[in-house]
């Protein structure tokens, strides 16, 4: 536990407004701990940083007290099921991965097992506007890799994220959640409860101080910590103007391994991949293309990844975009039909499987099958499938 001299030194580094990342880190490393950098001399830190930051160390002095104060609190609050603690750099639970990287963060909040923070972890990402099958394909790796001790990490938004931490928490490999709020804040507000669910089963973490409200330039800046802490970035389903093409870019920039799921050529969630694939990405169709990689001694079961299948197309619906990010409404989305239009997703499906996403009566999603049929939306397959046509 850090004191809380320590504590305010930290605080004061990482929140200061005109103060960044680099030039905090450069203070460190002149200084060798926050508290004798808030410590030193004017002139000396003017010398190593300029008259500006002298002045933003300096005041604001009453917010950064009542900072300290709430951060005490919210630490002193932690109950025996979830640990509540702050990882700062130097610190021996620092993860390895993410120290070496071009912006390591100064600390982390964090809520939950912090020894996640340095498990060997592969990052799960992709669209908020996710397909059912997308979503599907998403719990699905995400539990085998958790099955095989991978730590899933991903961002807690809503879509692909949501569904990669849903099926990381059914293995012992666990999840865990990068966050672009304070540790008091839920963002989004949905989901409340698996963010509950991770802090006791896993780790959620932020660097943003408490209090810290969800704004857009927040979750790219979360983003680095994703790909950073993370050995691969697997993209499941994404745009071509996407976020999780964002944090694929970071994780090659790290060195790191980059994978992506392909789709159909007709689906606009499938573009972002198929671009990473064309740029190099590493195309896979299961778990084990992923394990070959990250894990090339071990010795691998056969591929055996079969994506369970939505309950009820209502969930899949819930998954929208999610605060800054959410598409507006368009006209198809308003269809009659639209719920049905989403279940089929781009890919070949079963009747039984449609059934099971929408949750309608049989005769009921035989008509509105056949309306799609007759529109030149949907044609059949061989062996009794059914796959949408284009961008109908």
């Amino acid at each position: 536990m850090l004191s809380r001299d320590e504590l305010t030194g930290w605080l004061r580094l990482s929140t200061t407004h005109g103060l960044s990342r680099a030039t905090a880190r450069r203070l460190l490393t002149a200084f060798g701990a926050p508290e004798r950098v808030l410590g030193a001399s004017d002139n000396a830190l003017r010398a190593l940083a300029g008259a500006d930051t002298v002045q933003a160390l300096r005041g604001d002095a009453a917010r950064h007290a009542r900072q300290l104060d709430a951060t005490q609190r919210w630490l002193e609050g932690a109950t025996a099921g979830v640990a509540r603690d702050i990882v700062v750099l130097g610190d021996s639970r620092y993860p390895p991965l993410l120290l070496h990287t071009a912006d390591p963060p100064l600390l982390l909040f964090t809520l939950g097992r912090v020894e996640l923070l340095s498990a060997d972890s592969v990052a799960i990402v992709g669209s908020r506007s996710a397909t059912p099958q997308g979503l599907d394909n998403a719990r699905a790796f995400a539990r085998f890799l958790s099955e095989r001790q991978l730590t899933i990490v991903s961002g807690l938004a809503m879509g692909i994220d949501g569904a990669a931490h849903e099926g990381a928490l059914a293995g012992p490999g666990s999840t865990v959640a990068f966050v672009g709020t304070g540790l008091d804040r839920v963002y989004p507000a949905r989901h409340l409860s698996l963010m509950k669910r991770i802090a006791e089963q896993g780790l959620v973490a932020s660097e943003y101080p408490l209090g810290a409200p969800a704004r857009p330039e927040n979750f790219p800046r979360r983003n680095r910590l994703i790909a950073g802490i993370s050995r691969g970035t697997l993209v499941v389903e994404a745009a071509l103007e996407s976020g999780s093409l964002i944090t694929a870019r970071m994780a090659a920039e790290c060195g790191r391994e980059v994978f992506a799921i392909p789709g159909s050529i007709h689906s606009p969630q499938s573009t972002g991949c198929h671009r990473l694939i064309q740029e190099g990405a590493k195309l896979v169709e299961n778990g084990d293309d992923v394990l070959r990689e990250l894990r090339p001694d071990d010795s691998l079961r056969p591929a055996r990844l079969s994506p369970p299948q939505s309950s009820r197309l209502a969930d899949a619906l819930a998954e929208d975009g999610g605060g800054a990010e959410t598409a507006e409404e368009t006209p198809a989305m308003r269809r009659p039909d639209a719920a049905l239009r989403a279940a089929l997703g781009y890919d070949p499906v079963s009747f039984d499987v449609l059934s099971a996403r929408t949750g309608l009566p049989a005769d009921q999603l035989s008509a509105q099958l056949l309306e799609l049929e007759l529109a030149g939306v949907v044609h059949r397959l061989p062996g009794g499938l059914l796959q949408r046509r284009g961008q109908g």
